[in-house]
């Protein structure tokens, strides 16, 4: 391969604000796996956010990539799986797998998309010192004609259609705006780009934690809510404590501690069939590799209220923040009601395969 950007290749990162900013261009924030594809005639290789290649894992968008870009190029995008008319990040998740016959297997049933939102080089130019404007414009011209599995990301200027976007491009699975200045140079690895996010709160019990890879102190606290059947699942964790904060928290939360953990709800951890029942913390993971997935078990007596962007599924799709402790509600009143469900959305039209396709 001998290109003008050779891979690996870090991409342009974003950093959060709270509001849309003005006068940028501005994209859906696809909830999948960043990806940089590089393309030299017959050699094409899917770099992932770290630079480390996906292309074993995602065979049937190695071909497509392959027969739709041109020659020679390199593209910035998002791989993601739709299912029932949503993105499914833990569908995505299946794909990172040692076996190569399961990896074929799932490349037919769930089949992968790649959706492009720049361009790095094309033929021997590198456009890494090209101003965004003129890249999107690049990147456009390369994609008319595209189909499907492979996209090209809406993208407007008009700030009141980015900020519908962030109100109903959710209910598809995508997971908040992104926000580019005009004349933005790509800069691989540089947080240049500006992401707004969905905010909302929920109250959850704590029924554990585990110690941070410091020391003795609290490095998460574990997250449940109570489902309908009136069972405790894992949702999720909060961390991002300061060093005097997790010290506090061990001694504070000593009180609740179960050792050992009988009649805990999630006492069954460890046994791995218990998780094809419940979602119960240390559940087995092709990401944890060797991991220490062990925690300290509390009766689920507290509750706290915490800050989420989504959830995947029945659980919270990132790390939650703490906000506060909630002495005035039960445990058993926090339960998945609570959550908003965003607004369905087709996530045809986002695909631009159907009606209401906003303008770029």
């Amino acid at each position: 391969m001998d290109l003008p950007v050779m891979p690996p290749v870090k991409p342009m990162l974003a950093k959060s604000v709270k509001k849309i900013p003005p006068g940028m261009q501005y994209e859906a924030k696809w909830d999948g796996f960043r990806a940089v594809v590089h393309r030299d005639g017959p050699e094409l290789v899917i770099g992932s956010r770290t630079g480390k290649p996906l292309t074993r894992y995602f065979p049937e968008l190695a071909e497509a990539l392959a027969e739709r870009l041109p020659e020679r190029c390199v593209v910035d995008g998002e791989i993601v799986i739709a299912h029932d008319g949503r993105l499914d990040f833990d569908r995505l998740t299946e794909r990172i797998h040692p076996a190569a016959s399961r990896v074929r297997m799932l490349a037919e049933t769930t089949p992968a998309r790649f959706v492009a939102f720049d361009l790095l080089a094309l033929g021997d130019e590198s456009l890494l010192d090209t101003p965004l404007h003129e890249r999107r414009a690049a990147l456009e011209r390369m994609f008319a004609g595209i189909g499907a599995p492979v996209h090209l990301a809406p993208a407007t200027r008009d700030a009141a259609l980015a900020a519908h976007w962030f109100e109903r491009y959710e209910g598809a699975g995508l997971d908040g705006v992104i926000a580019k200045p005009l004349d933005l140079p790509y800069r691989p690895d540089a947080r240049l780009m500006y992401k707004i996010k969905h905010e909302r709160t929920a109250d959850v019990v704590v029924a554990g934690y585990r110690f941070h890879k410091s020391g003795p102190v609290v490095g998460s606290l574990l997250l449940g809510l109570y489902d309908d059947g009136g069972t405790l699942q894992h949702v999720g964790v909060c961390a991002a404590f300061t060093a005097a904060r997790r010290a506090q928290l061990v001694e504070e939360l000593e009180p609740l501690r179960m050792d050992p953990p009988t009649g805990h709800p999630w006492a069954a951890w460890t046994d791995e069939a218990a998780h094809e029942g419940a979602r119960l913390p240390g559940a087995p993971s092709r990401w944890s590799g060797k991991k220490d997935l062990s925690w300290v078990a509390l009766r689920p007596e507290r509750v706290c209220e915490v800050g989420y962007d989504h959830m995947e599924g029945d659980r919270f799709r990132h790390t939650a923040q703490f906000k506060r402790w909630r002495p005035d509600r039960t445990p058993e009143s926090c339960g998945y009601a609570q959550l908003e469900e965003p607004v369905s959305y087709d996530l045809s039209e986002v695909f631009g395969q159907g009606p209401g396709v906003p303008p770029h």
